[in-house]
């Protein structure tokens, strides 16, 4: 697997079965009737999906992490939700599940997350956008958002920073500290060098929901030469603690940034990956990278040309780290609807 992958756009092929309209209907899906005869769906009775693009943790168009929130998919099936996710062909997709406003008030809005392979009891930047997606469509904007996840109810609030752009900022479980993973041991499944790694740095996992080993590097010279062979990684993954490495150096580009991320998985490079920014947000305190509740940056998505910002801060409370809260900003690009 190369280092980089480039996202084609989303619904580049449209199936025989779905067919993409450029306008949101908003239509609450309706029971599929197929002629079983002559195997033809009867156009009058399609179940209809309607969607929304933002790009996240970006205040630009066309930068940060693209997702796909679909605002009302009951009626899909878990098979179809993964096919759905593989025809966004994203690093994520959401589908909204909604409830009573009283099994809503209590419990959260459902959210499901899916990537082109599986589905995930959290992620961050599908957590932050379709919180904005819900946060754009309530009465009350000073209301947080809570979502109802694999991993349980995650809140989110919403400020406006003086910006045009509302500022979302989700709590994330507290973080379990992991494993300190032996250098050597790392610099061979990745292809680097001893000297690669931030020799006064452990590279050590943490977990909010996913867990990430974090991993820091020297320099962005050495950020800009990642070229992993995926198999290699899955292996040692396959018996660590950590179901990803998130690579970070001190070095930025940014000169406000704190740090400079990269996380290379099998469905290519995320450009934001707000789980693993919770786990360094964890990492830096517990390390002294950052300050107990110090909010800082972290850059990401510079080598695939989708420049992204993520705001983090965690709490120490004596050996204890927790309190960690990831925010950023979201934009919403397109909306569109699918014919199933």
């Amino acid at each position: 697997m190369q280092a980089q992958k480039v996202h084609p756009p989303l619904f580049d092929s449209i199936s025989s079965v779905s067919r993409l309209q450029t306008l949101c209907s908003g239509t609450t899906p309706s029971a599929q009737k197929v002629n079983r005869k002559s195997n033809k769906i009867d156009p009058r009775n399609m179940r209809r999906f309607s969607y929304r693009l933002l790009d996240v943790f970006t205040q630009k168009a066309l930068e940060g992490n693209q997702l796909a929130v679909f605002t009302d998919a009951r009626g899909l099936s878990d098979e179809e939700m993964q096919a759905l996710a593989r025809e966004t062909n994203l690093s994520e997709t959401t589908f909204i599940l909604p409830r009573s406003a009283e099994v809503e008030r209590e419990q959260g809005v459902k959210v499901r997350i899916f990537t082109v392979t599986e589905e995930l009891p959290f992620a961050g930047h599908p957590t932050l956008g379709t919180a904005t997606t819900l946060h754009s469509m309530q009465q009350n904007p000073s209301d947080p958002v809570v979502l109802d996840l694999g991993v349980g109810k995650i809140p989110v609030t919403f400020t406006m920073r003086d910006r045009p752009l509302p500022f979302g900022e989700m709590r994330q479980r507290d973080p379990v500290a992991g494993t300190v993973h032996n250098r050597e041991e790392i610099a061979r499944i990745t292809g680097l060098k001893l000297e690669d790694f931030d020799p006064q740095l452990p590279i050590q996992t943490f977990s909010t929901g996913v867990a990430f080993a974090v991993a820091p590097l020297r320099s962005l010279a050495v950020m800009r030469s990642l070229r992993l062979t995926w198999s290699n990684v899955a292996e040692y993954l396959a018996r660590a603690d950590a179901k990803f490495l998130y690579f970070v150096t001190r070095e930025t580009v940014n000169p406000k940034a704190r740090l400079n991320a990269r996380m290379i998985f099998y469905g290519g490079e995320d450009p934001a990956t707000g789980s693993a920014a919770g786990c360094a947000a964890a990492w830096m305190v517990q390390h002294g990278v950052a300050r107990s509740d110090e909010q800082v940056i972290i850059e990401q998505g510079l080598e695939i040309k989708r420049p992204s910002e993520i705001y983090v801060r965690a709490s120490r409370r004596g050996d204890k780290i927790d309190n960690v809260l990831v925010g950023g900003y979201s934009i919403e690009v397109a909306r569109g609807e699918v014919i199933l």
